[in-house]
C-alpha cells in the first residue's frame, strides 16, 4: 500500500464567466419558475478545517476496477473487478484482497451495498442483477428477461420500498425485487445512454441519459420516467448523485460541467469544471453536502463547496488512472483507478 499526505492545491477559479443563472426545467405543464437574479460576486476560497490525507491500495493485475462500494462491515470496500468477471473486496487494514468469480462471460460494471448488507452487481456480461452475500461468498443471479439481450447494464439504486432500480446504456431501466425476485425492464426515453442512477433521501428514483443528454425522475407508482431538460444541449450527463435535500448533483462529460436541478424550485444551476480539456465523469455528494468529481482530462479529483461555489483540486499522481465512479462513508471518499488497477481514497 502506497500512502502519502495531499497538500491539495487550493486551485480554482471563481468560475464567475461559466456559472449560469438558474433556469426552469421541464418536467410537467406547470407555471414556469422565473430565473434567479445575478449572484453577486463570490466570496474568496476558504480554506478546509482538515487536510485529508490521500492512500492508494493495490489489487491484483487485470483487474481493471470500474465502481466501489464501502461494505457494511464499515471497513472493507467492494470492487467490480472488470476484466477479472469478479467482485473484489479490499481490507484497508492490511491490503489484503479477495476476489469472487460472478460466472462465465461476466463484465461487471457497478457495485452497490443494499439495506440487507449484500453486494449488488451490475453485470452487463451476464446481462443479469447478481447478488453476493459478504458472509458466505454465495452468488445468486438474476437475469434479465428474455427478448432484453444485451441490455448494457450499468448502474443501480434503491428506492424506498427495497426495490431495485437499474439501467442499461443500451436504452433500458427497470427494478427488481430483492424477495420476489421479480425482475421488469423498460424502455427508455430516446433510446440508448441511461447510465448514472440515484435515490434521494425519500427513496425517490432518479437517473441520467449519456447519449440522451437528460436527467428522469421514475414514477415508483407507474414505473414510468419523465424526462427532465438540462439548460446545455447535448451535454452528455453521465452520473447523478442525490444531497441531503433532494437536489440532484449532474456530471456532465461532453461540456466538463457540473449541474445542479433542484426539484423543488423545478430550476438548474450549472458551474464548468476548472482545466484546459476536462470531462466530468463520476459524481458523489459526502455527508457535508460537498460535491465531489473526476476530471478524466485533468486527472483529478475535485471537491466543490456549494456554498462558496468554490473547486478544490486533488491531482494524482502518475498516468491517467480513469477514475469512473465515486463512493464513499463518513469521513472517507472510494474511488476506482481502472487503468492502473489500484483503488484510492481520501481521508477527511
Amino acid at each position: 500500500m502506497l500512502r502519502w499526505s495531499v497538500a491539495a492545491t487550493a486551485a480554482a477559479a471563481l468560475l464567475a464567466a461559466g456559472c449560469t443563472g438558474e433556469r426552469p426545467g421541464q418536467p410537467a405543464p406547470t407555471p414556469a419558475v422565473p430565473p434567479e437574479s445575478t449572484a453577486p460576486e463570490r466570496p474568496e476560497p476558504t480554506v478546509l478545517p482538515f487536510e485529508p490525507e490521500l492512500a492508494v491500495y493495490d489489487v491484483p493485475a487485470g483487474s481493471r476496477p470500474h465502481d466501489v462500494a464501502p461494505a457494511a462491515d464499515g471497513t472493507g470496500v467492494w470492487y467490480t473487478a472488470q476484466a477479472a468477471g469478479a467482485l473484489g473486496y479490499l481490507d484497508p487494514d492490511t491490503g489484503g484482497t479477495r476476489q469472487i468469480p460472478l460466472g462465465p462471460g461476466s463484465r461487471p460494471h457497478g457495485v452497490i451495498v443494499g439495506p440487507d448488507g449484500d453486494a449488488w452487481v451490475t453485470d452487463s456480461g451476464l446481462n443479469a442483477i447478481v447478488r453476493v452475500d459478504p458472509d458466505t461468498d454465495q452468488v445468486v443471479v438474476f437475469r434479465l428477461p428474455p427478448g432484453r439481450a444485451d441490455a448494457n447494464l450499468n448502474t443501480a439504486a434503491f428506492d424506498r420500498t427495497g426495490r431495485l432500480w437499474f439501467t442499461g446504456q443500451n436504452g433500458v431501466y427497470g427494478r427488481l425485487d430483492p424477495g420476489s425476485g421479480e425482475l421488469a425492464v423498460f424502455d427508455a426515453p430516446r433510446g440508448r445512454g441511461p447510465y448514472g442512477i440515484t435515490a434521494t433521501p425519500d427513496g425517490e428514483i432518479w437517473f441520467v441519459s449519456l447519449a440522451g443528454s437528460y436527467l428522469a425522475q421514475v414514477d415508483l407508482a407507474t414505473d414510468q420516467a419523465t424526462v427532465i431538460e438540462p439548460p446545455t444541449p447535448g451535454q452528455g450527463a453521465r452520473r447523478v448523485w442525490s444531497d441531503s435535500t433532494g437536489r440532484l448533483w449532474v456530471s456532465e462529460w461532453n461540456t466538463g460541467q457540473l449541474s445542479r436541478y433542484d426539484p423543488a424550485t423545478r430550476t438548474w444551476r450549472e458551474w464548468p469544471v476548472p482545466g484546459a480539456d476536462p470531462h466530468a465523469y463520476a459524481v458523489y455528494v459526502d455527508e457535508r453536502d460537498a460535491v465531489w468529481l473526476t476530471d478524466f482530462g485533468g486527472n483529478a479529483i475535485w471537491r466543490f463547496d456549494p456554498e462558496t461555489e468554490q473547486f478544490r483540486e486533488f491531482p494524482k499522481p502518475g498516468g491517467p488512472g480513469e477514475i469512473r465512479q465515486l463512493l464513499g462513508r463518513d469521513g472517507e471518499l472510494w474511488a476506482p483507478e481502472s487503468a492502473t488497477d489500484r483503488l484510492v481514497v481520501i481521508r477527511f
